[in-house]
C-alpha cells in the first residue's frame, strides 16, 4: 500500500513538469539564438566579400561551408544528449561556446588590425588574423550545431505521448517551434541586418551575442519546469551489435514466426526503450534476432525484436533525408547568390535605402502569417478530408515544400534574366531588388512545410532512446545541401568554362556579378524534379512505425537530471 502511495505522488510530480508552459522556455531561445543566427547567414557573404576581401565564389562557399557544418555538427549534440548529458544540459554547454564564438567574431569585426590587407586574390586573409577568424568559425558551427541537435527534441520531451493527442501536440510543438525561430529571423534580417550594413558590422555582431547569451539564460531557468526521458545505451552501439550479429548469423535462416525471434519482457526492458513489433522489411537483419542454441542471451550475440525494429526504421529514413539534400541546395542559393544579386539591385522603396541583406524578411513575415494560418485552419479542415490527426502526414509535408522549392528555382533563373538585361541596357538604373521577393517568399513556403514535415518525421519515427539524434537527421540534410552546393559551383564554373566559347563558367565573376547565374538556378530546378520523383517513390514505400503501446501512455519520464 506504500509503494502504491509513493507511485502515486510521483506520478502526480511528474504531471505537474512538461507540457506547454515548460515549452516555452525552448521557444524563448530558438527566438532569441536565431536572432543573430538568421542576421548572420543574410550578411555573413558581404562581410567576408567586402570586408575580409574573399572572391565571390569564395565568399559563397565559405558561408555554405560553414552552414553545412553547423548542421553537421547537430549529430554531436543529439548523440551526446540521448546518451551521455540531458538535453538541456547539452544545449547550455554547446551553447556557451557558441556565445563565445560570437564574440571572437565581435572582436575581429571590430579590431582595424585584424583585418586583411585586399590582394586581388581568392582569400587574402594570412597568419595570425586567418587563425583567429577559423577558430571563431569552427567554434561557432561547433556550438550552434550542438544547441540545434538537442533543442527540438527537449522541447518535444515535454509534450510527446504514444496516443493520437500526443500525436497532434507534437505536430502542433514543432509549429510553433518553427514559428518562434522566425520571429527571430524577422528580427534578425531587419534590425540587426540594418545595423550590420548602416552602422557598423561589429554592432550588429554584438547584439547576436548579447541576444543569444539571454536565451541560454531563459532556457536554463526553465530547469525546475521540464520533463527529463531516460537515456539509454548508445545508439550507434546498438546500431553495430545489430550489424555485427546480423553478419556472424549470415547463415541462418530467419524462422517463418517471427514470434521465434529473441524478444524480453517487458519488467526486463530498459525504461529508456519502447517496445516495437516486427516489421517484414530488411529480413536478413531480422537474422541479429536469432538466438543459437546453446549460446546465452548477451550482448553480441543476440540482439532483440525490437533493437533490430530500431535499425530497420533508421535505415528506412535514410532515403527520406537523402531525398531532400537537392532542396537544401537550392536553400542555400538564396543566402549567397541571391544576397549578392541583391546587392546590384536597386535597393529604394521612395527615399528609404531597404538593405539588401534583408529580403529574407519577405518569406518570413508570409510564414509568420501562414504558421497559425496552417495550424488553426488548413489542419483541422484537412482533419475532416483525410481523418489523419494532423490534416496530412508528415512525408506528405515534405513532398509540397519539394514542389515549391521547384518553382522557386525556376522564377530565380527568369528574375536573373531580368536584372541582368537591365543592367546591360541601362545600368544606372538597375530593377528593384524587391523582384527577388518572389523566389524568396515561395522557397519560404517550401521551408514551412518541409521543415516542419521532417523534425515531426524524424522525432516521432524516431527509437525512444534516439530522438535527438535523429532529429538531428533534419540538419543532416541541411548540410548534405550546404556541402553539395559548394561542390556544384566548383562543378559547375570548372566544365562550364572549357566549353563555353567566351572560356567563362557560369559564375564566372564580372562586375561582381556571375555571368550566367540563371543557367545554375534553372539547372538546379531541373535536377529538383528528377530528386522529386525520387522522393515520391520512397516516400510511397515507407512504412511509418508502429509502437507495441500505441494505445497505452509511453513510460512517464523521471524528472531527475539522470
Amino acid at each position: 500500500m506504500v509503494d502504491k502511495n509513493v507511485d502515486m505522488s510521483l506520478s502526480s510530480a511528474s504531471t505537474k513538469k512538461g507540457g506547454y508552459r515548460a515549452c516555452m522556455f525552448v521557444f524563448g531561445l530558438a527566438s532569441l539564438e536565431n536572432i543573430g543566427f538568421v542576421a548572420n547567414m543574410s550578411t555573413m557573404v558581404l562581410y567576408f566579400h567586402y570586408v575580409l576581401y574573399f572572391s565571390l565564389s569564395t565568399s559563397a562557399n565559405l558561408l555554405t561551408n560553414f552552414m553545412g557544418t553547423v548542421c553537421l555538427l547537430s549529430l554531436v549534440g543529439g548523440f551526446i544528449s540521448d546518451t551521455y548529458i540531458n538535453r538541456l544540459y547539452t544545449c547550455l554547454i554547446f551553447g556557451s561556446m557558441e556565445v563565445v564564438a560570437l564574440a571572437m567574431v565581435t572582436i575581429q569585426a571590430y579590431s582595424k588590425n585584424l583585418h586583411p590587407d585586399p590582394c586581388g586574390k581568392s582569400s587574402c586573409i594570412q597568419g595570425g588574423k586567418a587563425l583567429f577568424l577559423y577558430t571563431s568559425i569552427i567554434l561557432l558551427a561547433l556550438g550552434a550545431g550542438g544547441v540545434k541537435g538537442a533543442l527540438p527534441a527537449l522541447g518535444g520531451d515535454q509534450l510527446y505521448r504514444n496516443s493520437v493527442e500526443g500525436g497532434k501536440a507534437l505536430a502542433s510543438y514543432f509549429n510553433w517551434y518553427l514559428l518562434s525561430t522566425i520571429l527571430g529571423g524577422i528580427v534578425g534580417v531587419t534590425g540587426v541586418v540594418w545595423v550590420n550594413m548602416n552602422k557598423s558590422w561589429y554592432w550588429g555582431f554584438f547584439i547576436g551575442t548579447m541576444t543569444a547569451l539571454v536565451g541560454f539564460v531563459i532556457l536554463a531557468l526553465g530547469k525546475p519546469f521540464y520533463r527529463f526521458p531516460p537515456r539509454g545505451n548508445s545508439p550507434l552501439l546498438k546500431i553495430a551489435q545489430v550489424i555485427v550479429v546480423s553478419i556472424r548469423n549470415r547463415h541462418l535462416s530467419p524462422p517463418v514466426n517471427p514470434d521465434q525471434l529473441y524478444e524480453i519482457s517487458e519488467k526486463a526492458r530498459d525504461p529508456s526503450e519502447e517496445k516495437i513489433p516486427h516489421s517484414d522489411q530488411f529480413r536478413f537483419l531480422d537474422k541479429a534476432a536469432i538466438l543459437r542454441d546453446g549460446t546465452n542471451a548477451e550482448p553480441w550475440k543476440v540482439c532483440t525484436v525490437t533493437q533490430v525494429e530500431e535499425v530497420k526504421v533508421l535505415t528506412r529514413m535514410l532515403p527520406i533525408l537523402f531525398s531532400t539534400v537537392i532542396m537544401n541546395t537550392c536553400m542555400a542559393q538564396l543566402q549567397t547568390f541571391s544576397v549578392l544579386q541583391g546587392y546590384l539591385m536597386d535597393p529604394y522603396i521612395g527615399s528609404f535605402k531597404f538593405p539588401t541583406a534583408s529580403i529574407p524578411v519577405i518569406p518570413l513575415f508570409f510564414m509568420s502569417i501562414l504558421i497559425p494560418t496552417y495550424q488553426f485552419v488548413f489542419v483541422p479542415f484537412a482533419r475532416k478530408i483525410t481523418g489523419h490527426p494532423t490534416g496530412i502526414t508528415q512525408l506528405q509535408r515534405v513532398g509540397v515544400g519539394l514542389v515549391l522549392s521547384i518553382i522557386s528555382m525556376s522564377i530565380a533563373g527568369m528574375v536573373e534574366v531580368k536584372r541582368r538585361n537591365r543592367a546591360i541596357k541601362d545600368p544606372l538604373h538597375p530593377i528593384s531588388v524587391f523582384w527577388l521577393s518572389f523566389q524568396y517568399g515561395i522557397f519560404g513556403i517550401a521551408d514551412m512545410f518541409t521543415v516542419v514535415g521532417l523534425l515531426e518525421f524524424f522525432y516521432k519515427e524516431a527509437p525512444s532512446g534516439m530522438r535527438s539524434l535523429s532529429t538531428s537527421f533534419t540538419w543532416l540534410s541541411l548540410s548534405f545541401g550546404y556541402f553539395l552546393s559548394s561542390i556544384f559551383v566548383n562543378i559547375i564554373n570548372s566544365v562550364t568554362r572549357r566549353i563555353a566559347p567566351s572560356k567563362q563558367g557560369w559564375l564566372h565573376e564580372t562586375n561582381h556579378s556571375p555571368n550566367n547565374l540563371n543557367l545554375f538556378y534553372w539547372f538546379l530546378a531541373v535536377l529538383s524534379c528528377l530528386n522529386l520523383a525520387n522522393y515520391v517513390f520512397w516516400a510511397s514505400w515507407y512504412k511509418y512505425k508502429k509502437n507495441d503501446s500505441e494505445l497505452k501512455t509511453e513510460a512517464e519520464p523521471t524528472d531527475g537530471q539522470n
